[in-house]
């Protein structure tokens, strides 16, 4: 969502000509493949690391109400990818900003939980654990990107990118322990009900919730779209929607104004749904990262952008994983049988750069050319055919 342009980044044109492709290396600098220089198979086959490619596709339209409300409802991810991007990472005031909201969000919950300590509020209660495993989601996504960034040992030939998978995972107990908290708060309250004091404080709280959400949108918007990075952007409009949360608490202070006792608790619950629909959201995206999902959409796209690369008969297998908030691919594809090496290793070339340009977020890809078969010829793999698992 934007108000008019597109929030985002659009990287550098992919270069052409001498250096277009830095051999065996990415963005970071990391080796792209097993140190030591292992021995590459035969036939066009090779791993060309270029980082950071890929372009974003139309501008966003500004929204209406209807989307605004669906944005409101719609739980926000905590996929480490979705907090990364090429533009905040490579920025260090994006980086800053990311960790200074954190601690705005972190300051206002803790001024929010000395107010449930004196008022017994447990609709204020869930707000603050909301606003808290928001904060502190930031300490293992922090630890991961700082690790994401080691070079590639001859142990970690990949380097250390799927320390943002773990990351993912400590996020998820973070949000599910948030939400059992609250929920049983709500719950024990219903069944021992008891008067909230010091409602002024309560609604003072609900609303320094609101503002520091708000607050904590409004910087992150305008700096995400000063450096160009989509995540700060989106991660801005996340805490705009925790901030209405945090108004919610108003309607559980004004009940209890009004004698309803059960309309703290109930607010409560209310809350606790809300993060139990972020945390079901999250953990769907982070065991799909696990389990090395991606898109479906990604990779259609990436076989119509090989099959359009001049010499490309056929698209074989085609594989893309996650590593941290990178892409990797693996494919094969067919050329013609008579063609040399050098001809069939510059149509890989050529099939990758066509990928790096089509895949967002794709930082090598390593390509196996088959030659066209002949008739009668034998399977070139035949010799592998006892490997095969069932």
């Amino acid at each position: 969502m934007s108000d008019g342009h597109d929030d985002r980044p659009h990287p550098p044109e992919h270069p052409h000509g001498d250096g277009a492709h830095r051999h065996g290396h990415d963005s970071h600098g990391r080796q792209d493949g097993p140190p030591g220089g292992r021995h590459r198979p035969p036939g066009g086959y090779r791993r060309h690391g270029s980082g950071g490619h890929g372009h974003a596709h139309g501008a966003a339209s500004s929204p209406g109400p209807r989307r605004r409300l669906a944005h409101l409802l719609t739980p926000h991810s905590h996929e480490s990818a979705d907090k990364l991007d090429p533009a905040l990472e490579a920025s260090a005031r994006g980086m800053r900003a990311l960790w200074v909201s954190l601690a705005v969000l972190g300051a206002t919950a803790l001024a929010q939980a000395v107010v449930v300590a004196v008022s017994g509020s447990v609709a204020l209660l869930g707000d603050t654990a909301h606003n808290a495993a928001d904060a502190l989601t930031a300490v293992p996504l922090g630890i991961a990107f700082v690790l994401g960034r080691r070079a590639a040992t001859r142990r970690f030939t990949y380097g250390y990118g799927r320390a943002e998978d773990l990351a993912g995972l400590v996020i998820v107990l973070t949000i599910a322990a948030s939400a059992a908290f609250a929920a049983w708060a709500a719950v024990g309250r219903l069944l021992d009900p008891r008067p909230v004091s010091h409602l002024p404080a309560v609604a003072v709280a609900a609303l320094a919730g609101f503002a520091g959400n708000e607050w904590v949108a409004r910087y992150r918007i305008r700096v995400g779209r000063e450096i160009g990075s989509a995540a700060l952007v989106a991660d801005g409009l996340h805490a705009r929607t925790d901030g209405f949360t945090s108004l919610a608490v108003l309607l559980g202070a004004a009940g209890s104004a009004l004698g309803w006792q059960a309309a703290d608790p109930v607010v409560g619950l209310a809350i606790t749904a809300a993060i139990v629909l972020v945390l079901r959201d999250a953990a769907r995206e982070v065991f799909r990262r696990v389990l090395d999902a991606v898109d479906p959409e990604l990779v259609d796209r990436a076989e119509r952008a090989v099959r359009e690369v001049a010499g490309v008969r056929g698209v074989g297998e085609l594989r893309l994983r996650w590593i941290g908030h990178r892409l990797r691919a693996e494919l094969a594809v067919v050329v013609d049988g008579e063609a040399t090496v050098r001809q069939a290793h510059a149509i890989a070339v050529e099939a990758e750069h066509a990928l790096l340009h089509a895949v967002p977020r794709l930082t090598a890809a390593l390509v196996h050319a088959d030659p066209a078969p002949a008739p009668g010829e034998e399977d070139p793999h035949l010799a592998l055919a006892h490997h095969a698992t069932v």
